[in-house]
């Protein structure tokens, strides 16, 4: 099991960068490799995603969200299997860390070299950079949830 930690300052009030990132179904337009998104119920999301030519499907489940703090999440099924949060930390009214954190289990030889390498870290790095300039230049979010 890898842990990766990263984290990114954006330019946007907290409630900005929280509300766009429960868009899951958005999650295509800034994480590289992940295709779709599809929303199944409020605590369910179903993933596809390809990673050089290697295409996986899974299930998500949220376990935990509280507005304009934190989303956690575990696989539940499919062929990945993770379990991490993201949080939110106001620096002032229009500047937010977000932080992701989350542990990811390799599958087979290939997913583990790529671990070894430090893809999967690069890759939340990137995504995470994907989503500041996303959200920094649309300046507002793409829609919002505040359910818990």
């Amino acid at each position: 099991m890898s842990q990766i930690e990263q984290s990114i300052e954006v330019e946007v009030p907290i409630s900005t960068a929280y509300n766009q990132w429960t868009q899951f179904e958005e999650f295509p337009r800034f994480m590289k490799g992940v295709e779709r998104v599809e929303q199944r119920t409020p605590t369910l999301t179903h993933w596809v995603t390809n990673v050089d030519g290697v295409i996986r499907e899974f299930d998500a489940e949220i376990s935990e969200q509280i507005p304009d703090e934190r989303v956690a999440w575990t696989t539940v099924g499919g062929e990945v299997r993770q379990a991490g949060v993201v949080t939110f930390h106001r620096l002032d009214v229009s500047r937010t860390k977000v932080m992701l954190q989350f542990d990811h289990a390799p599958e087979g030889f290939v997913d583990t070299v790529g671990d070894v390498l430090g893809f999967v870290r690069r890759q939340a790095k990137g995504d995470l950079e994907r989503f500041k300039s996303f959200i920094e230049a649309r300046g507002f979010e793409t829609g919002r949830w505040r359910g818990r």
